[in-house]
């Protein structure tokens, strides 16, 4: 693929690519990563679970550090590394996330609990209204694979690139 990218962009090696485009890309990547969780979730009403919403962490991430890459030309390209490693730690998330749901191990411990104010009847109500979304069922999935399989992929490819670029502008010496 960066092949074909590098030929659109008329550039003979993937490294050269300026590292303000790379700042964009990033910002573009985790905009699109964060607009199709909330299209799932609003447009689909596909709840998100605890872990889901904890791998949206390190999207707005990599969103803010991108951003700052793009305006501070001096420290661009460590900036553009630590959006790698966002993306990374993203995707080991994600892989403890698809290790729940398919069942390889337990998930988080930890759960909200509604307000415990007021009557009993009136705590009663709100903890059968509470809509509970567990981590280790899988609420769509694609060629058998769940959007936290996707996420895997997706962050750690998102990962190894950006921080691929990094050595390879520190390496030449380019920004």
């Amino acid at each position: 693929m960066s092949f074909f990218l590098c030929k659109a962009l008329k550039i003979s090696h993937f490294s050269m690519i300026p590292s303000q485009y790379v700042a964009l890309g990033i910002v573009l990547m985790s905009i699109l990563a964060l607009a199709g969780a909330l299209t799932a979730q609003y447009g689909f009403n596909l709840r998100p679970c605890e872990l889901c919403l904890i791998q949206r962490v390190p999207f707005v991430l990599t969103i803010i550090l991108a951003i700052l890459a793009y305006f501070w030309d001096a420290k661009r390209i460590p900036l553009i590394a630590l959006s790698g490693v966002a993306y990374l730690v993203n995707s080991g998330i994600a892989l403890f996330h698809s290790g729940v749901e398919r069942k390889w191990w337990a998930g988080l411990t930890g759960c909200t609990t509604p307000d415990m104010s007021g009557s009993i009847e009136d705590l009663m109500k709100r903890i059968q209204e509470t809509a509970v979304v567990r981590c280790d069922e899988i609420p769509w999935s694609f060629l058998g694979l769940s959007m936290a399989n996707y996420n895997v992929v997706f962050c750690l490819g998102l990962g190894a690139l950006c921080l691929y670029i990094a050595y390879q502008s520190v390496r030449l010496g380019t920004r």
